[in-house]
């Protein structure tokens, strides 16, 4: 939020400087399509511009994720690198957008990176946006004016040795590499959080359930390992689907036959990007295949979805632990955050989980998406890229958000009812199938229906008739007996 107001207040300052007595002070542009009015102190150019009079279409800015446009600058800044090494490119270019580069790293003119994410052209619009405001910032910062491009020039230069249907893919995946280790640093806290919790619950048992249905004891410890065992599942599974991200289409240019390229040129930049992002980074083996083929966006973002169905189900068992607390399972207690009603006094809600699940809902329809848009382009590109790079940055900023608040706000802040799992254990029927090895299934059989038919707990009726003796019912009740606790597998911590 305070970026944006610092963007949104930038933005406001640039227009008042650029006014003076009513009149805007503009510079010139032009392109294929004729000359345009630039405001003068914008770093943008005039494709951008027409970018943003074409798609003002969902409000939401390149710049809404500043990993995309970090993303961008090592692009870019790779790809200069790799046309000095081959000789494309001389040196004291490469040292001007080299401070631009840097200068977008280190968090500055994000503000200028301002096309909408939905654009037809398949990310030119975006592309352009990055290379002139790159350029721009490059001529300001070697003692030039904006708009001097016989010093630095957008397409020559900050695109030179590539296409948007090269540059624009490998920005979307630098981009989602980034943000994968920030995404399983964080779930790895909630992992921690849930083992914590697993550690302090181990003895306390409770009854199990399948279908809804009493099933057999276990112990609350036990389910919640369960619940962070599943979770580096997902982690391993987020790991794995990285690697699809690893190979780029840097040198395909327009359709993947390297037009216009340097020999070395793709290997070069690979290289480059592989040192910026710390990721192990190649060129692919085929580039015509590499440049419409969408199989790491598709990948990644089902591990997304993976993930998603995963922490959804766990919210979805803490809501039913936690119904009640008078006429529900009442098992555990959620942290009270709010108020949860309008009109009915005392209720509280489980507005985490249910954010949980709102945010898993929305990544499940973002993978949707992503597949549309994958099995949609046409013969050597896919022009439907743009809603992909969305679809998947919105996942992983949900996600990781979401996760902040399922740990700090409700996981590390659970407590457990245990007179209340004391008394479902009194009274459950499904206890009888631990006294199978004792009196059969037969016995143990008859006993249940008794239980079922009288409204009396199986515990009830083995003492009525007098069938174990109190210490054999301690020891029946025992943790480890009763729930094959093995407690060297759960380490308190």
């Amino acid at each position: 939020m305070r970026k944006k107001l610092a963007a949104y207040l930038m933005l406001t300052c640039l227009l008042l400087v650029s006014t003076v007595n009513g009149q805007e002070k503009v510079r010139v542009e032009k392109d294929l399509l004729g000359e345009k009015e630039i405001p003068a102190e914008s770093y943008y150019g005039v494709q951008t511009a027409r970018a943003l009079e074409n798609f003002q279409i969902s409000g939401v800015a390149i710049n809404h994720y500043p990993g995309f446009i970090e993303a961008w600058a090592m692009v870019k800044l790779a790809a200069a690198r790799a046309n000095t090494d081959v000789g494309a490119m001389k040196k004291e270019k490469l040292a001007a957008i080299e401070k631009a580069c840097q200068a977008v790293l280190d968090g500055k003119y994000h503000e200028q990176f301002m096309v909408d994410w939905y654009q037809g052209g398949a990310g030119t619009s975006t592309n352009m946006n990055a290379n002139e405001v790159l350029a721009n910032i490059a001529l300001e910062l070697s003692g030039h004016k904006k708009g001097e491009y016989q010093f630095v020039e957008p397409h020559d230069d900050l695109n030179m040795s590539q296409s948007t249907n090269d540059s624009y893919p490998t920005a979307i995946k630098v981009a989602f590499l980034l943000r994968n280790d920030k995404l399983i640093e964080e779930l790895q806290k909630l992992v921690a959080s849930f083992r914590t919790k697993g550690g302090t619950f181990l003895e306390v048992v409770k009854m199990g359930r399948t279908e809804m249905q009493d099933a057999v004891p276990m112990t609350v410890g036990q389910e919640f390992h369960a619940f962070a065992a599943s979770l580096e599942d997902e982690i391993r599974l987020l790991r794995d689907a990285e690697k699809y991200l690893y190979t780029v289409n840097m040198g395909a240019t327009a359709i993947g036959t390297g037009i216009n390229v340097p020999k070395g040129y793709p290997e070069r930049c690979a290289a480059h990007l592989a040192r910026l992002t710390g990721k192990p980074i190649v060129p692919a083996a085929d580039m015509l295949a590499a440049t419409w083929d969408q199989q790491g966006f598709v990948v990644y973002s089902s591990a997304l979805k993976s993930l998603a169905i995963k922490l959804s189900k766990i919210a979805g068992d803490l809501i039913l632990l936690t119904s009640g607390p008078r006429a529900g399972l009442s098992e555990i207690n959620l942290p009270a955050l709010q108020p949860g009603s309008s009109i009915m006094p005392g209720k509280v809600n489980p507005v985490i989980p249910e954010l949980m699940n709102l945010v898993a809902f929305r990544v499940m329809g973002n993978d949707y998406s992503v597949s549309l848009a994958a099995h949609s382009g046409q013969l050597q590109l896919n022009a439907y890229e743009p809603l992909a790079g969305l679809a998947v940055l919105e996942s992983q900023q949900l996600l990781y958000r979401s996760s902040i608040a399922f740990r700090s706000k409700c996981v590390d802040g659970i407590t457990v009812n245990e007179k209340t799992l004391e008394r479902y254990l009194e009274t459950t029927v499904g206890i009888v199938t631990a006294l199978n090895p004792i009196l059969g299934y037969e016995k143990a059989t008859e006993l249940a229906n008794e239980a079922y038919r009288s409204g009396k707990g199986i515990l009830e009726i083995i003492r009525e008739k007098k069938i174990l003796t109190e210490d054999q019912i301690k020891d029946l009740l025992d943790p480890v007996k009763l729930s094959g606790l093995d407690k060297s597998k759960y380490p308190r911590k």
